[in-house]
């Protein structure tokens, strides 16, 4: 992964800039998005909170982010047009995205799989790396955990509430004694990562630090810091149940190292080296095989005990960000910065089985549905997209919205799915639901 210094700092911000696409927007416009206060509808006053957006709301007509688009100079196409033409895709390889693109699927759009029920704008999804976009975890269908600024928050669907579990702003340290935790803790943490899963929550840092917290525990439970280099941040974490039942969950770190921890000794189990570093693995569902892929165009499949290669992965163009495993333990997917997501078959790892194109840029973020229905993969900003899985990736649903991705999530009854959106004005966290013939409110009827 690129360090988070000089030149990449200047990409983010660029990168981040959605009004400089177009230079037709009127003056209300600019002001809004600069984050002025001067639109009214912007706001719900009485109640002091931003304005969130509905189900019905879009029903009648409402753009879903809630932006006046009849009283602007560009129309919504116009707008997407612009975009489209002049978004600047990250590549670390120059020109991977169009040397990858006769690679691609054509795939059928049009499909419905999640519908829109809500735009929570109330809550802030904030990103600190443009090239880390794991900051988005759903643990029930009404549950969900996201940064927002220098807090992990917690976002209630049903309440439509939110409460800071952790603040990582000034000093955080462990309120538990574990061998080999770092009992000072840290201050300021900059949260690169993020893992939630059942009652366990794992932030990674820019330092290579971890924070682990119980969300049925005060306090946070264990802290660490992975590696002391000085390119030691942490890009990603996924946690999951060992064979024994354990609850353990790997670490992906720029030092080139993955490291995996037991959180019931809370004792670092496995530390695996490699030629380059990692920011992003994902582990089979028989816990057997991990998939490693980071600042190298080709990609590995390893024995998760012994961190020995069992196969190269060769066909992206540039540096990857995402991998995910489907659940049944054959097939999974990995995200690149060629914009393709290309999804493998354990049975034949020669090449890929299917080449899944974006719009914009680099597929940072890939889900599956715990019933393997569907696979979501997005897009730095504006696109995620939901692939049926079941019918080989022919056909998708598009999601299409304006602002940087900080994350999506299918919650583990793949009855929701979310996604984090960044932007200064239009931040939020977007609530779709799947779609079915009948509701269970529909059993009364």
């Amino acid at each position: 992964m690129s360090h988070y210094q000089g030149d990449d700092a200047e990409y983010m911000a660029d990168e981040y800039e959605m009004e400089d696409v177009d230079d037709d927007m009127d003056e209300e416009f600019r002001a809004t998005e600069m984050g002025s206060d001067s639109d009214v509808d912007e706001y719900d006053y009485p109640n002091n909170k931003v304005a969130d957006m509905s189900a019905a709301d879009a029903r009648n007509g409402k753009d879903i982010q809630g932006i006046p688009w009849e009283r602007l100079s560009v129309t919504r196409e116009k707008y997407r047009e612009r975009r489209l033409e002049q978004y600047k895709n990250y590549e670390n390889i120059p020109h991977s995205g169009e040397v990858s693109r006769k690679d691609c699927k054509i795939t059928k759009k049009g499909g419905l799989y999640y519908e829109f029920r809500r735009n929570s704008r109330s809550v802030k999804s904030t990103i600190l790396h443009f090239q880390l976009r794991n900051l988005v975890w759903a643990t029930t269908k009404h549950d969900v955990y996201l940064m927002s600024h220098f807090s992990v928050t917690h976002w209630s669907s049903l309440s439509c509430s939110k409460s800071d579990v952790l603040d990582v702003s000034g000093h955080v340290a462990p309120t538990e004694k574990h061998p080999g935790s770092l009992l000072e803790g840290f201050t300021q943490t900059q949260v690169s990562t993020l893992a939630v899963k059942g009652n366990l929550l794992v932030a990674g840092g820019f330092q290579g630090e971890l924070i682990c917290k119980h969300l049925d525990r005060p306090g946070v439970s264990f802290c660490s810091r992975t590696t002391y280099d000085d390119n030691a941040i942490t890009n990603a974490v996924e946690i999951y149940d060992s064979p024994s039942g354990a609850v353990h969950f790997t670490a992906s770190n720029n030092d080139c190292g993955v490291r995996d921890f037991d959180m019931e000794k809370y004792q670092l189990s496995k530390h695996f080296h490699f030629p380059w570093p990692v920011n992003h693995t994902s582990l089979s569902p028989d816990g057997k095989l991990l998939t490693i892929v980071g600042d190298n165009p080709a990609g590995m499949l390893v024995n998760s005990s012994t961190g020995k290669t069992v196969a190269s992965l060769s066909g992206h163009r540039d540096f990857s960000f995402a991998s995910a495993w489907h659940p049944d333990g054959v097939t999974f997917a990995t995200g690149n910065q060629d914009k393709t997501c290309r999804i493998w078959d354990t049975r034949n790892l020669s090449e890929s089985v299917a080449v899944l194109k974006g719009n914009l840029g680099a597929i940072r973020s890939i889900r599956f549905t715990s019933d393997g229905q569907y696979m979501a993969m997005a897009e730095p900003a504006d696109f995620v997209h939901v692939y049926d899985v079941k019918n080989g990736y022919e056909k998708e649903q598009e999601i299409d919205f304006f602002g940087e991705i900080s994350g999506v999530s299918f919650s583990p009854d793949t009855e929701a799915l979310y996604i984090g959106v960044w932007d200064r004005t239009y931040g939020s966290l977007l609530e779709y639901g799947r779609c079915r013939n009948y509701s269970y409110l529909d059993s009364f009827v």
